[in-house]
């Protein structure tokens, strides 16, 4: 048994291709955990399987009427935007961005930022341009660029001087309060 033979290098590449094409986009929509391909090659083989058994009814369509051939980059961007709307897909496909931290932070917005703090302690500043925030998996933590003194009514009364900025740990927040 040569494992090089024709007939099993097509099936290896019909089961193991789209699996890990799977998985790969799967990882990059859906941050998690770095995965060892080299461990996960049921997984892989398993992913082909649920991509033939969903898609079978439009790839039977596909070889019809030939539209891979013809429009293959519409064809595929088509595809994958149709998947996305469908309540189905919606339903049971996990949200691409793990947390709330996340989709806060990744949206590129300014925001003037009030935390309180487990302690107690209430910080105030500026999150913009220059300040950062970590995204998952890593641990949440919060780089503001700028930090001001709060007065009553959550007011912004200045900056505090030679303010550079403060690292604030997720686990240290109680609460995060975002203004405009």
């Amino acid at each position: 048994m040569n494992i090089w033979d024709a007939d099993k290098l097509v099936l290896f590449i019909a089961f193991v291709i789209p699996g890990f094409i799977s998985i790969k986009t799967y990882d990059l929509l859906v941050p998690s955990e770095r995965r060892e391909v080299g461990k996960s090659l049921v997984d892989v083989v398993a992913y082909s399987c649920i991509n033939y058994s969903l898609l079978l009814w439009l790839i039977v369509l596909d070889y019809k009427y030939q539209w891979g051939s013809n429009y293959p980059a519409w064809h595929i961007l088509l595809v994958f935007l149709w998947l996305r709307k469908q309540k189905f897909f919606k339903k049971y496909a996990p949200h691409p961005i793990a947390k709330p931290w996340d989709r806060v932070f990744r949206n590129g917005q300014s925001y003037w930022i009030i935390i309180e703090l487990t302690g107690g302690e209430i910080i105030g500043g500026m999150y913009d341009t220059k300040s950062f925030a970590s995204s998952y998996p890593a641990e949440e933590q919060l780089y503001l660029q700028q930090l001001w003194e709060i007065g009553g009514n959550d007011k912004f009364v200045r900056p505090l001087e030679r303010s550079h900025g403060a690292i604030i740990s997720a686990s240290a927040i109680k609460l995060i309060r975002f203004y405009q």
